[in-house]
């Protein structure tokens, strides 16, 4: 018997003690309730939001006041002077406006942005690759010593360095960056907004900018409006544009804060249909600043135009929702494997109770093994055995892969009196 018994590496298949303990007895959870990124879930993992997602009740804020604030003070008079009608023509469609704007924060905030689903290993190095594995790539945590650090693909006939991500596992996609607050990549990564608390990717972008543009409508509307209601004012009062504002003082207030929120949310409205424009991202735009050099995504003005507004928007490559087993949980928490837990959400007790129930198996196959160590012992000092015990007829003692299971994950209690009895029948 070798020398190796206690390092032989894990067999895939498990004694049928173990499986029938493991498989009836490892509680089933959702995929969101083990998952290794920083999100959070509401609604059963339905609706998947940011790290920051508290950040959304002041975006609320500054959107829904203001515009309470012009219906409750402004809009009476607009109604007087306009006529019934008229008037509530403008207060509805403020309030319109307003609704749809919230509906497009939450098509942006609650769904997926594209998110890339991690590997749960290494992939495999590919051989006839021409990438220089970099110097320090050897003694990554991940053990892939082999696997370049870069790769390149080819998008619209121009070659494009595509890189490997050490925390997902995987080569990113071209125009997938990672997110350092959310953990994850995420596919056509445009950047990540702490007024919405999410990251935007290919899958909410477009109700991003949707979102944004909105928002300097509604700015200029309600200022606007309220310009006319200080005219008005002043018109029915006989009176001066300072008097005016002191009478409607609600109105100033809002044209104060409409004219700086329009500047900054109109600013970037403007950046953004540039970068529509030119088919870029937030990402690219600051990182590789493709005006000095081919953009190999830019098909053109109208071609951009309509692959961000009009193309289909791709499914998600992640069911938040489906069942998964506490044993199988590696694939989205490998980091089980590494000794620490890197999501606060990672419920540990599925895996605790597999190893106390293999425990409880082992403890009970290792008296066998020793019950059979010691007949073996006997027999051979009384001369009625041959030196090799043959368990299977086949002139040899096989040792089984349930046993180098059992051994490689309890030699450590065992080892001792196992090794002592090994070198006895030796």
């Amino acid at each position: 018997m070798q020398g190796k018994f206690y390092t032989a590496p894990l067999p895939p298949q498990l004694s049928d003690s173990n499986r029938r303990i493991i498989e009836t007895n490892t509680p089933t959870t959702r995929a969101y309730q083990i998952w290794k990124g920083s999100n959070r879930f509401f609604f059963g993992g339905r609706f998947i939001f940011g790290p920051d997602a508290r950040s959304l009740l002041l975006t609320v804020s500054m959107i829904v006041i203001p515009e309470i604030l012009f219906c409750a003070f402004v809009s009476q008079r607009l109604i007087d002077e306009f006529g019934h009608h008229f008037g509530n023509l403008i207060v509805g469609l403020s309030v319109a406006l307003t609704v749809y704007i919230m509906l497009l924060l939450f098509l942006t905030s609650a769904r997926d942005p594209g998110i890339i689903p991690r590997n749960p290993h290494p992939p495999e190095p590919e051989e006839d690759t021409g990438s220089c594995i970099s110097t320090d790539w050897a003694g990554n945590q991940n053990g892939a010593p082999n696997i370049p650090p870069t790769k390149d693909v080819t998008v619209n006939g121009m070659v494009v360095k595509v890189k490997y991500c050490q925390t997902c596992m995987l080569y990113r996609p071209p125009r997938c960056s990672h997110c350092s607050i959310c953990n994850n990549c995420v596919d056509r990564f445009d950047h990540h907004c702490p007024w919405v608390g999410q990251c935007i990717g290919k899958r909410n972008y477009r109700f991003f900018f949707m979102f944004v543009s909105s928002t300097t409508m509604l700015c200029l509307y309600v200022f606007a409006f309220c310009w006319v209601n200080i005219e008005k004012t002043m018109e029915a009062h006989h009176c001066s544009l300072g008097k005016a504002f002191l009478k409607s003082p609600v109105s100033g207030i809002l044209i104060l804060y409409t004219f700086i929120a329009a500047w900054f949310v109109g600013g970037l409205t403007a950046f953004h249909f540039y970068l529509v424009f030119t088919n870029q991202t937030t990402y690219e735009n600051f990182r590789y600043r493709y005006d000095g050099k081919m953009n190999p995504y830019n098909l053109g003005c109208w071609r951009n135009i309509r692959e961000t507004f009009f193309s289909k928007i791709p499914s998600s490559k992640n069911n938040f929702r489906a069942l998964v087993r506490g044993d199988s949980s590696s694939v989205y928490n490998p980091s089980i494997s590494m000794g620490h837990a890197m999501s606060p959400d990672m419920p540990k007790r599925s895996f605790d109770i597999e190893m106390g129930k293999r425990q409880a198996v082992a403890a009970e196959d290792f008296e066998d093994i020793h019950s059979q160590i010691d007949s073996i012992g006997r027999s051979e000092r009384c001369g009625t055995q041959p030196r090799h015990a043959n368990w299977d007829h086949k002139g040899n003692w096989e040792i089984t892969p349930d046993i180098h299971m059992l051994a490689a994950e309890f030699g450590m209690q065992h080892g001792s009196t196992v090794r002592e009895k090994i070198h006895g029948v030796r």
